[in-house]
């Protein structure tokens, strides 16, 4: 057998595979269009709700605290994804794995400890703080 017959051998499975990936691709995507009906309405360009109508603009600025609290939760949820693997295999680890966890956890006290006095836990920016200050001079 030679080396183009063993490729082509090796190789139709994977063509075959293709053929059928396109082939399934394309009846997903005209099945609903022929079947479908094709009517357009207001009430069909509307986003759903939960039966609510909507009201107002969608567009809307979402405070950059919010995003704030949402980098740090997934930050020390990733931690806890970690200390929670070592408190599965803590009778493996013994002591030494024991303190390795007690370092990373002192680590991410410490970065606590530098974020809050960096001032990235605070919700109010610098001007509000100020704003606040000229409202209630104490």
């Amino acid at each position: 057998m030679t080396f183009e017959e063993q490729l082509a051998s090796h190789i139709w499975p994977l063509a075959v595979f293709l053929l059928l990936l396109i082939g399934l691709i394309s009846v997903m995507l005209t099945l609903p269009r022929v079947l479908g009906g094709q009517r357009r309405s207001r009430a069909v360009n509307e986003p759903y709700e939960c039966g609510i109508v909507p009201v107002g603009s969608t567009h809307f600025r979402i405070p950059v605290p919010f995003y704030l609290f949402a980098i740090f939760f997934v930050i020390f949820d990733l931690e806890v994804v970690f200390l929670f693997a070592w408190a599965v295999a803590v009778t493996e680890t013994g002591w030494a794995g024991f303190i390795e966890a007690l370092v990373f956890i002192v680590i991410l006290f410490v970065a606590l400890i530098y974020l809050w006095r960096l001032g990235a836990l605070d919700w109010r920016t610098q001007r509000q703080k100020l704003d606040l200050q000229k409202l209630d001079p104490r």
